[in-house]
């Protein structure tokens, strides 16, 4: 599976979201790919307001709390990977 995390410099939330990430992979194997925003007009132009932002497949997870717990952070996870190949958990 591919989490893609949409950030830019500077951002806290954005490095929070990213640590959470990381840590989820340590026991939930998953690639993870860091966009930066400032690199590409589009994704500056739908995202400046709400990153971080994650996206598995198609599927945008809805903006979260930067207090989101790791493990609130997984379920939602596997959600958007269950809803993005179109099983159910």
């Amino acid at each position: 599976m591919k989490v893609i995390l949409y950030s830019k410099p500077d951002c806290h939330l954005c490095e929070g979201m990213e640590e959470k990430l990381s840590a989820i992979q340590s026991f939930w194997p998953f690639e993870l790919e860091i966009r930066s925003i400032i690199t590409n007009s589009e994704w500056f132009e739908r995202y400046q307001y709400t990153i971080p932002v994650i996206q598995i497949g198609d599927k945008i997870l809805p903006p979260q709390s930067p207090y989101i717990q790791i493990q609130q952070l997984q379920r939602l996870l596997v959600r958007m990977k269950d809803a993005s190949e179109g099983t159910t958990s």
